[in-house]
This record gives C-alpha cells, structure tokens and sequence, in this order.
C-alpha cells in the first residue's frame, strides 16, 4: 500500500469538491492513485461532514448528503461570509437558500403531514361514494335499456313486424 503525504492528500481532495469537482475516474487517471483510494478518501471527508460530490455533477444534481453538508456549514455564516463561501465553491447564496427551504419542508412537522393525508383520504372516500353511486345508477339503466330491447325482440318474434298504415 503506498503513503500519501497529507499535502497530496489534501490537493486531490481539493479536486473533488467545488467549485473543481472533478469526477474520480478523472482524478484517478491524472494523479494515479487508484479509484478504490479516492473513494475512502471522499468517504472520509463525507463522514467529517464536509461536501464532496466528486462526481463532475454542478450543484444542482448533487446528492443529498452533499447538500446538507453544504448547509451544515453556512448555517452560522453572515451574508458576506456566505458570500465568500459561495464563491470560493462555486455556488450561489440562492442554490443554498433553495436547498434550506427544501430541507425545512421535508422535515415538515408530522402532525402536519397527518392531517393533510387524512383529509385527502377523507375526500378520496367521498370521491369513491360518488362514483360507485353513479356506477350503480348507470348498471341499472343499462340492465333496464337490455331487458326492453330483448322484450321488444320476443314481441317481434311473435306477433311478427309492425306495418305501417
């Protein structure tokens, strides 16, 4: 297994997070160090809470994860130190902001998300009532049409067609 100096280390890893974010199998061919290293790498820096797509992606496309870490981070910044940041990693303060209510709104409190559902489940049940209802009413005027036109059949059948006059 070869050692890596930290300085090296730390230039890959610069690679992989914005506002480069060069893919690994690009980082792996340029630097020769194997992919499988790369990965544990960004894997550590993931698990130190640090955003490092590593997948050439811009921001938009990011996982998840990353963009949490993404908020994790400027969650304490003032404006002109988000600023600073967004630039050093190629983002947008609105990406960011984008990211956060999005955040906020999964994370809607589940009382809330209760009674949504149980409301719309509530109107589902009326909407079904309705509707079997109108299925019923149109299965019986389809029965009663059936039956007239087999009787008016037989009629036929026995006393012959009708003649004008």
């Amino acid at each position: 297994m070869k050692g890596y100096s930290p300085e090296r280390k730390e230039s890959v890893l610069r690679k992989m997070m914005p506002p480069i974010n060069m893919p690994v199998s690009q980082i792996a061919k340029e630097s020769g160090i194997s992919d499988v290293t790369l990965y544990k790498w960004r894997n550590e820096l993931r698990d130190k809470g640090k955003p490092a797509p590593g997948n050439g992606l811009s921001a938009d496309k990011w996982s998840a994860e990353d963009k949490f870490a993404v908020l994790l981070e400027t969650s304490e910044l003032n404006e002109a130190e988000l600023s600073e940041y967004c630039r050093k990693k190629g983002l947008y303060a609105e990406q960011i902001e984008l990211w956060k209510s999005a955040a906020i709104r999964a994370n809607e409190a589940p009382a809330d998300q209760d009674r949504q559902l149980k409301k719309q489940r509530t109107s589902d049940r009326k909407k079904i009532r309705m509707l079997e209802k109108e299925l019923k009413r149109k299965e019986k005027a389809l029965a009663e049409t059936a039956a007239l036109l087999v009787l008016r059949k037989k009629a036929q059948a026995i006393w012959g067609e009708e003649e004008d006059e």
